[in-house]
């Protein structure tokens, strides 16, 4: 039987012995994403792998349990471990809000490539008060009363994003877009800006990525290695006001593109 620490990679030009686990994962995730195991297929029992890899189970077992942590594959009671099927890839592009808001479309559909039949969302709203950072998003005094929206977005039942979006209080109370029963709102938060006679003229997103919290990998069902994308979005009005910030909104790292365009001048003046 091999050792569990025979493999040698080079880091810096030093030879560094390689966790015995760490081979075998990079060899199933080859052969997964190869095509010799593909989506739904059951991975080999344990006793097989032990054979095929000439490796103690407990070894087996951290490769696993590294390919179960990026979302790979997945152990069911009786009924195996079998390859994950993988969500298909999400282009966001950059000029998705400059589509006029319609009854049976939001820019979450849009990205997603899905009908209104097919999105679904959940919701929870509450009233609070704006701390240091919102305050410096809404460019506004800390303590304003704004209105939380919690949203978990789902197509066709998987759940791909999940966002707190906050608008200021004095703009919705008493007025539909407070109430989570017209929610989704057809159009999104353009639309909803309009029915309170707002004019949004611009939005911002700045982006970051990370690896998932508990919360956010148990909601967006992904493994604690599957890395997330993270970003703020700020609607401002044609006055300068900021309306809405959307902070933040998550999304499954690996199956989204965000597409830029840079139109440059024709005579190559910034």
């Amino acid at each position: 039987m091999c050792t569990q620490i025979d493999a040698i990679i080079l880091n810096g030009g030093v030879a560094v012995a390689q966790p015995e686990y760490l081979r075998i994962a990079d060899d199933l995730r080859r052969r997964i994403s190869s095509g010799e195991f593909r989506s739904g297929d059951q991975i080999p029992t344990l006793p097989a792998l032990c054979e095929h890899y000439r490796v103690s189970e407990t070894t087996i077992r951290n490769a696993l349990g590294l390919l179960r942590n990026e979302g790979l594959i997945e152990t069911r009671a009786r009924a195996g471990t079998r390859v994950r099927p993988r969500p298909p890839i999400h282009r966001m592009a950059a000029d998705r809000y400059r589509t006029t808001p319609s009854a049976k479309s939001t820019p979450y559909t849009r990205d997603q490539g899905i009908a209104w039949s097919e999105y679904r969302l959940d919701k929870r709203f509450e009233k609070v008060q704006a701390g240091a950072e919102l305050a410096a998003l809404f460019e506004c005094e800390i303590g304003e009363r704004l209105l939380a929206r919690h949203f978990v977005f789902y197509d066709n039942d998987q759940p791909t994003q999940m966002s707190t979006s906050y608008v200021r209080w004095a703009d919705v109370a008493g007025t539909p877009v407070a109430d989570p029963i017209n929610e989704p709102w057809p159009g999104g938060t353009r639309a909803q800006m309009a029915s309170l006679g707002i004019t949004v003229s611009r939005i911002t997103e700045s982006f970051t990525s990370g690896m998932p919290d508990e919360a956010e990998a148990a909601t967006l069902r992904i493994g604690a290695g599957v890395p997330v994308l993270r970003y703020t979005r700020r609607h401002i009005a044609d006055t300068g006001r900021v309306v809405e910030v959307g902070h933040p909104i998550v999304r499954r790292g690996d199956t989204t593109i965000v597409d830029f365009v840079i139109d440059l001048a024709e005579d190559g003046s910034a």
